[in-house]
């Protein structure tokens, strides 16, 4: 046999042993390598999890749980190949007694098997018997809803129920990401302190667990019982289609419906939400149709069988984009006989400062059809909730006590959700508001929001208190330093002369937010250009505009600071901005000023919070 022969049989066995080889990442994990994109993973040791290495910037990898042979489940994680970012947790206690392997397929371009071998997860795959939630962020809030880890965004299922309100949430539990749509569940007596519960529903074989709506069915009408808490969510796979679920433990855990999906279109259709119609006896669904930019909407006796009734919103409000997160409400109009109903219709994009927002339409609803109001010119008008650019999917809790309408939104938006800078978490939810109607100028009605009263509670001890005229110098008011420079600001502002007045929070950095009140314009800004890190995408420097509401030259602002948002309710909630914010430090220094002319602050009072 000659050198060159020998040479080439002994790589050709070189690459045959390290194709067939294995290893031990820790104690516990066995790997596999089978080729340049598929490698196994072995769980041979006893654990709680199995903690799964991630790099935010690498491709999904497939991974394919078999347990005793056969899939059990499919998830995508983007398995570290340079560097490790976090880990992620994939619990094992379900599986105790049973063979656990990971068919792991990767999309990676390889030349060999052996640069296959260089990927850093494959060394840091362990057993664990815990897994460390404690937060390790800068820019979680202190006092808003957000993930123990992973990423969050669409509020899905909430619904009230013996002295408990419930916020299940799109969820991916592998990654900060957006994949493996899944729900997550976090309680509350309070609608201030969040317990995280387990995972309430996972994808199977119909998809993707999407957004949805959840209902205590007091009739039993479903037949799974009195008091059944029935969920519907879109199943999204190869189509979305619409499933159902139910839970006769209070919501904690679902038993997935047999004769899913309950719904089907031959088009995109997704986010059913769901209420009990008292005029009709029946429950009453909509449904967006996304691409259509319309909002459908059924009807059915026993949450299983649904009839189509009408379509809404054909060439009306913003038709960017796509609508999806729909939800119907009667509520009662501040100072007038009568009630209205409304129409909440989340889109992407299309909002009024780019990316996500959440539009409304008032109207009429007979049970079958909804008639939109229309304007003096014959126009149906586009509305908005909120004026900021990070308040979307917003949805309202049902069965909530005391005929309140109580509502919570994602705090983000599509634009740039996935690259804020935070990573061992993605998203948090706004402060739950309760939604009113009120009439304006106009003669159109339009919806309030003003924070939950159950907020009250974390208001601290009092700051600072002032009034007082200010004019074109600025006038500065420490803020509290205490966690994170937390506060709430309370601030009266008369214009009088003054054109306009400016409303500023700095730090040290030279890193601010300006608020602006154009008495003139009637119109409230908030410019977040410099307000700290903004960098990480083009969409994120902005400046947002609110109408007043007003005409007599007078606001009134409640403005809550956490470490990463503000939101701001303007003249007992006739108007509301949310703004995502990243300081380097937090902001220290409040200043006013007015231009034009003197104006006055009637009160000006900071508060900390306690959280």
């Amino acid at each position: 046999m000659n050198n060159t022969v020998k040479t080439k049989l002994k790589a050709a066995i070189a690459i045959t042993l390290l194709s067939g080889s294995s290893a031990f990442a820790s104690d516990g994990v066995k790997i596999e390598h089978l080729g340049i994109n598929n490698t196994l993973v072995r769980v041979e040791g006893d654990g709680t999890f199995l903690l799964m290495p991630v790099q935010e910037s690498n491709d999904d990898a497939t991974v394919n749980v078999l347990v005793d042979g056969k899939v059990d489940k499919t998830l995508y994680v983007k398995l570290a190949k340079s560097k490790v970012d976090y880990f992620v947790p994939f619990a094992l206690e379900q599986y105790r007694g049973h063979d656990v392997v990971l068919n792991i397929l990767t999309s990676q371009s390889r030349s060999d098997i052996r640069e296959v071998k260089d990927d850093v997860c494959w060394s840091n795959f362990s057993i664990s018997d815990t897994f460390d939630v404690s937060n390790r962020e800068k820019y979680r809030p202190a006092f808003h809803h957000t993930p123990q880890y992973g990423w969050m965004n669409d509020p899905n299922g909430m619904f009230y129920k013996d002295g408990v309100w419930h916020l299940y949430y799109q969820w991916n539990p592998y990654g900060s990401k957006w994949q493996n749509m899944t729900w997550g569940h976090s309680t509350s007596t309070d609608l201030v302190d969040w317990q995280h519960q387990p995972t309430a529903i996972e994808p199977n074989g119909l998809g993707s667990v999407f957004s949805g709506s959840a209902v205590v069915d007091h009739g039993n009408t479903a037949g799974f019982g009195n008091d059944a808490v029935v969920a519907l969510y879109t199943s999204a796979g190869a189509s979305q289609v619409q499933s159902l679920a139910w839970s006769e433990d209070g919501g904690e855990t679902f038993n997935i419906y047999s004769g899913n999906p309950v719904i089907t279109l031959e088009s995109e259709a997704r986010d059913p939400n769901m209420f009990w119609n008292e005029a009709t006896g029946e429950w009453t669904l909509l449904l967006a149709h996304a691409l259509e930019h319309e909002m459908l909407i059924f009807t059915s006796p026993d949450l299983k069988n649904w009839t189509l009734r009408s379509a809404f919103g054909k060439a009306l409000g913003s038709q960017d984009g796509v609508w999806e997160c729909p939800d119907l409400f009667e509520l009662p109009v501040d100072g007038i006989d009568g009630k209205k109903w409304v129409l909440l219709c989340n889109i992407n994009p299309g909002g009024p400062f780019g990316g996500s927002a959440t539009q409304y339409f008032v109207g009429d609803f007979d049970g079958t059809t909804f008639t939109p109001d229309k304007a003096s010119d014959g126009t149906v008008p586009t509305k908005w909730l909120d004026f900021g650019k990070d308040h979307y999917a917003t949805v309202s809790w049902s069965d909530a006590p005391d005929g309140r309408r109580t509502a919570i939104g994602w705090m983000s938006n599509w634009q740039y959700a996935a690259d804020v800078p935070t990573m061992q978490y993605r998203s948090a939810n706004t402060l739950p508001r309760e939604i009113g109607l009120f009439k304006g100028d106009d003669g159109q009605i339009y919806a309030s929001s003003v924070p939950s009263s159950e907020i009250d509670a974390i208001r601290g001890r009092l700051f600072k208190k002032t009034s007082g005229n200010i004019g074109e110098d600025y006038k500065k008011y420490a803020l509290p330093k205490d966690n994170d420079g937390i506060c709430e600001i309370l601030l009266d502002v008369n214009a009088r002369k003054a054109t306009s007045v400016d409303i500023e929070l700095s730090n040290e950095l030279g890193e601010k937010v300006v608020m602006v009140y154009d008495a003139s314009a009637r119109t409230f800004s908030f410019d977040r250009r410099k307000s700290g890190v903004t960098d990480f995408s083009e969409h994120f420097p902005a400046v947002t505009v609110a109408p007043t509401f007003e005409k007599n030259g007078k606001i009134s602002l409640r403005i809550f600071i956490d470490r990463s948002s503000i939101e701001i309710f303007g003249n007992n909630g006739h108007f509301a901005m949310t703004n995502l914010v990243f300081p380097g430090k937090p902001y220290s220094m409040l200043s006013l000023k007015s231009n034009g002319g003197n104006a006055k602050i009637g009160s000006l009072q900071i508060y900390s919070i306690d959280k």
